[in-house]
């Protein structure tokens, strides 16, 4: 995405919140919306897929006070979008360069030209990443973000409930240790002529504006190196494996993609690190199953508890069994609710433990049981359970 699209994109209004919105009604619209268009609630559902992200995004920065204030800042430069010229600029179209504000434009003997140099190269760098740092020839060069980096694990059904800590093996391309990331056997690249060390180089769109793209020369490093590294072949970058401890949240679900900011490769030049995406799979437990937030198990029940009522014993996942009271005349199947014995939610609440009763027909009776369910039997011959089912079935 350009900064020109990124500007454009009005986060308060993918909220739904005004411009003077404070942190709490910024994080309530947040949790509403991603509620609502969760991958999990709308499976198969590419535009609340889509919807998610772009909320996810908003929250990002207008989220995070230093990013939002930085943002308030370029869309009021720009005019919520589309920059506005000054009394002086006269009609028609002008030719403008972004690249110009955020690389920092160049005068003569080395100077900045017309008067942008530090002040919005200072609020765009800190919002998108691309402030840059000197190379000792009056150029600057931008800071490069580690790369993201994909993984995935398997947990236990009593894991993903609880939360654990897992080892996991990552590979990514971190800054060769040979070059120390210069890409350079000597360690002393040249500035990339084409881009003057911005790593990038302006396309023209029409309408007087020009955007900006990484620089075909460098791939967007702003170096080349005049001696390749033989390890890197001149990239600066090198794969590099580690294993690190994460933590995974009490409450995952099978399927859920877990984002870890800043644990995902290390950054070039100052730049940040990547960003870790964990694709949690959870085992099938034996016994219990789940449901949203809430557990759910089936408890088998004799006929008489069910007839007669009783109290009967129910597991718990990871803790001890609890006593529930059957009523009389319990039907097959009904459910019943143990409230907090169920996931952990993110508010660090529990969901509930749903009991499902089945009666349990014997295979075998032994004679005493035999005689007794035959005199049952005898004593219930006017009733029978199927009679309304036949009379609806005849009216209807």
């Amino acid at each position: 995405m350009s900064t020109k699209d990124f500007i454009e994109k009005d986060y308060y209004k993918v909220l739904g919140v005004p411009k003077d919105a404070t942190e709490a009604e910024i994080k309530k619209a947040y949790r509403k919306l991603a509620r609502e268009f969760h991958p999990d609630a709308n499976t198969g559902n590419a535009k609340a897929e889509e919807r998610f992200k772009e909320i996810s995004e908003a929250n990002d920065i207008l989220g995070d006070p230093k990013k939002r204030k930085e943002y308030d800042e370029a869309r009021a430069l720009f005019g919520n979008g589309g920059f506005r010229p000054g009394p002086g600029a006269g009609g028609g179209s002008f030719n403008f360069d972004l690249g110009d504000l955020f690389g920092g434009a160049q005068g003569g003997g080395g100077g900045q030209a017309g008067g942008f140099g530090g002040g919005l190269g200072d609020v765009f760098g800190g919002l998108f990443n691309r402030g840059g740092t000197g190379t000792g020839t009056g150029t600057r060069t931008q800071p490069r973000r580690g790369q993201d980096i994909d993984t995935e694990v398997t947990l236990t059904f009593t894991e993903a409930i609880e939360g654990a800590t897992v080892p996991l093996r990552m590979s990514s391309q971190s800054p060769c240790r040979a070059c120390s990331g210069t890409g350079d056997k000597n360690g002393t690249p040249r500035v990339c002529p084409t881009c003057v060390g911005t790593g990038q180089v302006a396309r023209g769109t029409g309408g007087g504006f020009s955007l900006t793209d990484p620089c075909p020369d460098c791939k967007g490093r702003g170096l080349i190196a005049e001696h390749p590294c033989m390890e890197c072949k001149g990239s600066g970058r090198a794969k590099s494996s580690r294993t690190m401890q994460v933590r995974i949240p009490a409450g995952v679900t099978d399927g859920q993609r877990i984002r870890l900011r800043g644990k995902g490769a290390p950054g070039e030049r100052g730049g940040p690190a990547g960003d870790l995406y964990v694709l949690v799979h959870v085992d099938a437990h034996p016994v219990f199953g789940r449901k949203d937030d809430n557990l759910t198990v089936t408890v088998p029940v004799t006929f008489t508890e069910a007839a007669l009522g009783g109290e009967i014993r129910v597991p718990t996942l990871g803790g001890p069994s609890l006593t529930l009271k059957l009523p009389p005349g319990t039907p097959n199947g009904r459910t019943m609710r143990a409230r907090g014995k169920g996931a952990v939610r993110k508010d660090g609440t529990r969901g509930d433990l749903l009991v499902t009763v089945e009666v349990s027909v014997p295979k075998d009776l032994s004679g005493k049981a035999r005689d007794a369910l035959e005199a049952y039997r005898e004593a219930t011959t006017d009733e029978d359970p199927r009679a309304e089912l036949f009379e609806a079935a005849k009216g209807a």
